[in-house]
């Protein structure tokens, strides 16, 4: 049962950066039924939230005998954020690529929705990476600053590409196991999928969120309803998308020490 009192379903996306939850989020707005915007800090004010009352203010709760005030606190994060979405709105979309880490699950579930659904965006190592090298050319970066930043980028548990692809293991492993995060659903949508068979795609989230039959989407016509600031990223362009649905053409090809590493980071995903 969804927490919500707005009776608005809480769906989430997650998944690697440069996968197309920007397009995605940009599609299902189209519907106006459904609200999906910019990357959110629900997930992260819940977390804090959380922490704060567990370890804070812990002794003031318990000593005045309120430790139901951290459940109310914490199940009004999203109707407070989502508070000026339009009346009529059936569903909340929720982007943050933490959403798949184990640890958050486990919050949706306890506060949110027990049968909390989990959309993750996947794409290669290779292909992100490749996606952020040319957008970095795009906006004249010099090279040793690109490669020193591609490198970091790759390093373990580094945001944004190597923590999400923690999550997305995660995820998968959650999926397997029967016995971890049970009630959770994960949907997993390559980025090759949206890109190349867009209706397809949408009617398999239409499904997977029960959201009956699909609304008539355009996918020659997209416009970002919600667009990031990407001066706060100082990366021109980084939320940028085409108005038609279409594959990304990258100019630049990756350095070969780059692609190695990316490739060695693809293999060890895979064990």
């Amino acid at each position: 049962m969804n927490t919500n009192n707005n009776n608005r379903q809480f769906v989430c996306l997650s998944g690697m950066p440069r996968s197309g939850s920007t397009l995605l989020s940009s599609l299902l707005s189209q519907n106006p039924m459904i609200h999906a915007e910019g990357n959110s800090a629900v997930c992260q004010l819940i977390w804090d939230m959380t922490m704060s009352c567990t370890y804070n203010v812990n002794e003031q709760l318990k000593s005045n005998h309120r430790e139901e005030t951290m459940r109310d606190l914490i199940v009004q994060i999203p109707n407070i954020y989502y508070k000026n979405v339009p009346k009529g709105t059936k569903c909340i979309v929720d982007k943050c690529r933490s959403w798949t880490k184990s640890s958050n699950v486990e919050l949706l579930q306890k506060y949110i929705d027990p049968t909390i659904k989990i959309i993750v965006m996947e794409r290669s190592v290779t292909a992100v990476v490749e996606s952020f090298y040319n957008l970095f050319k795009k906006n004249d970066w010099r090279d040793e600053i690109i490669h020193r930043c591609l490198n970091e980028m790759l390093e373990p548990g580094t945001e944004p590409i190597m923590s999400s692809l923690d999550g997305i293991k995660m995820a998968h492993e959650a999926n397997a196991d029967a016995n971890a995060n049970a009630n959770a659903k994960f949907l997993f949508i390559h980025y090759d999928e949206l890109v190349d068979h867009p209706e397809e795609t949408i009617k398999r989230i239409y499904t997977f969120c029960e959201w009956g039959e699909p609304f008539m989407h355009s996918f020659t016509n997209v416009v970002n309803k919600y667009p990031e600031d990407d001066n706060y990223y100082n990366i021109k362009g980084f939320h940028t998308i085409r108005p038609m649905v279409k594959r990304e053409i990258n100019k630049y090809t990756l350095p070969s020490d780059i692609l190695a590493r990316c490739k060695e980071i693809e293999e060890e995903f895979l064990q």
